[in-house]
């Protein structure tokens, strides 16, 4: 099939491939935004369970569920799912007063205080003391810190940024059943072997249930092993290896307080070969080690993040050792053939993007099919758009090492030192080094960049990217009038979060 072609033929029968979050949430997607006369079946294997590095998500997540009409009590309800308001960021850097920082989501109630803040910014890059950690300028920070939720008291007030945390298993299942309910056609088996034409179509999937599974389309959610896209067409892997070092994890789940009082927030400490998270569900928290396995071993890792949760090297815990394939196809819509999920790429869960890019590419795919019009289908543009958002999320997430200033392991050092850093990240950093035109130098790269005006400034400055001596200046925003501001709206406009 040529990259520009008619896909006619493929509005009628769709085969996912593997199910999890990624091959639910596209079967439930498309039965519900596509006509009843397109057939969707999925087969999937009893014995692969879901991944599971880090359950979070961005606040894309709930535009999901809106767009499905699926209300947020229910699937929150039916997953341990709890609100997330931002991620906070502690130990990556070791520049004073830039110990720790807060990756918010945004509101409507930031506007005054963020101004407030670039200002600030602006300042302190080029050379003088004002504040600029993010913390003291977005609601978000306050709503987590003071252990509210960022759902709005009178949701008429305005419009809030937020995310979830969840169960990633029982998330699955909830999708799963949904699409089952919109008619998705349910096959539990392994697949044994992938039938294809002459031309690269393929054309069915045998299972070791003696069952041949065809379809006109066939979405590969079949994680890691990538069965349709990489080990059956050999589509090309571009891996991220070189500028992104972790490609290890472990995991462990520990039992919530009573009454289990939490910050709406996933929390990243910097560790000493990579980084942890800690994600609050109604029913346990989720915790995990992510590491290069050139700078430290499983059991290292292990042990190392026992040692973070209070627990013996030999406790009595259920431990999840995980490898991780950091990169992405070439290729993500190859013939009759599209990956989503781990099968077309991953980069490691420090801003909880899995299911955002899974998202971008489902709805993608979505408003194809949705039109009816297949004569001239771009599959060469739908491929560079999700070449786009992946190498775009690789550039802010390997941002977060570059501006690192630990000096204390051989893996800090390098991850500072030794990744390669693409060009768009080295011009955006030149010209906020240079104390230039932060505004202009985002806008001239804009098309290519994922994350937001806002977030840059918050990574940046969070970090502590500022010269090392500061002169004295009248002219900085006072910050104790953004803290009292964002006190304020916190306190009267967000109510307590508290699981009993």
């Amino acid at each position: 099939m040529s990259q520009r072609t008619s896909v006619i033929s493929m509005a009628n029968s769709i085969l996912i491939v593997g199910g999890g979050t990624a091959g639910w949430m596209t079967a439930l997607y498309l039965s519900h935004k596509l006509s009843s006369n397109v057939n969707i079946s999925l087969v999937e294997s009893q014995d692969i369970g879901t991944v599971g590095v880090g359950e979070g998500s961005t606040p894309y997540l709930k535009q999901y569920f809106e767009a499905l009409n699926i209300d947020e009590a229910q699937w929150m309800q039916a997953t341990d799912a709890t609100y997330k308001s931002g991620i906070r960021f502690d130990d990556w850097s070791h520049e004073s007063g830039y110990e720790s920082y807060f990756h918010p989501f945004f509101n409507a109630f930031d506007k005054k205080p963020a101004e407030m803040f670039f200002y600030n910014c602006g300042l302190r890059r080029r050379g003088f003391d004002a504040d600029a950690n993010p913390d003291n300028y977005f609601t978000a920070a306050y709503i987590a810190e003071q252990f509210k939720s960022p759902k709005l008291i009178n949701p008429q007030d305005t419009y809030v940024d937020y995310a979830y945390h969840f169960d990633a298993t029982k998330l699955g299942h909830f999708l799963r059943d949904k699409a089952k309910a919109n008619g998705v056609k349910h096959h539990i088996a392994n697949v044994t072997s992938v039938g294809t034409d002459p031309s690269g179509q393929i054309k069915s999937v045998m299972t070791d249930t003696g069952l041949k599974l065809t379809g006109n389309l066939f979405i590969d959610c079949s994680g890691f092993k990538s069965l349709l896209t990489q080990k059956t067409l050999k589509r090309e892997f571009t891996s991220y290896q070189d500028t992104l070092f972790n490609d290890a994890a472990v995991a462990i789940q520990t039992p919530p307080d009573t009454p289990h009082k939490f910050k709406t927030q996933t929390r990243s400490k910097a560790l000493k070969n990579g980084w942890m998270w800690q994600i609050p569900l109604t029913s346990r928290w989720g915790n995990g080690y992510v590491y290069s396995s050139r700078h430290t071993t499983a059991l290292h890792a292990e042990h190392e993040l026992k040692a973070e949760l209070g627990l013996a090297p030999d406790a009595d815990v259920q431990v999840r050792h995980l490898n991780m394939k950091v990169g992405r196809v070439s290729e993500h819509w190859s013939g009759n053939c599209i990956a989503i999920g781990l099968s077309q790429g991953f980069i490691e869960p420090l801003e909880a993007t899995a299911l955002m890019l899974v998202q971008f590419a489902i709805q993608n795919l979505s408003e194809i099919l949705e039109t009816g019009n297949f004569s001239n289908v771009d599959i060469r543009h739908y491929n560079s758009e999700m070449n786009r958002l992946f190498d775009g999320v690789k550039d802010y997430v390997s941002l977060h090492y570059l501006l690192n200033t630990r000096k204390d392991s051989q893996y800090w050092i390098d991850a500072r030192e030794e990744i390669q850093v693409s060009e768009n990240l080295k011009f955006l950093i030149k010209a906020w080094d240079r104390g230039e035109d932060f505004e202009a130098a985002l806008k001239k790269v804009e098309s290519e960049l994922v994350y937001l005006r806002p977030s840059w400034y918050c990574i940046l400055s969070g970090m502590g990217r500022h010269p090392e001596r500061l002169q004295a200046t009248s002219k900085a925003g006072p910050v104790k009038i953004s803290k009292d501001y964002c006190n304020r709206i916190t306190q009267k406009y967000f109510s307590d979060n508290i699981v009993l």
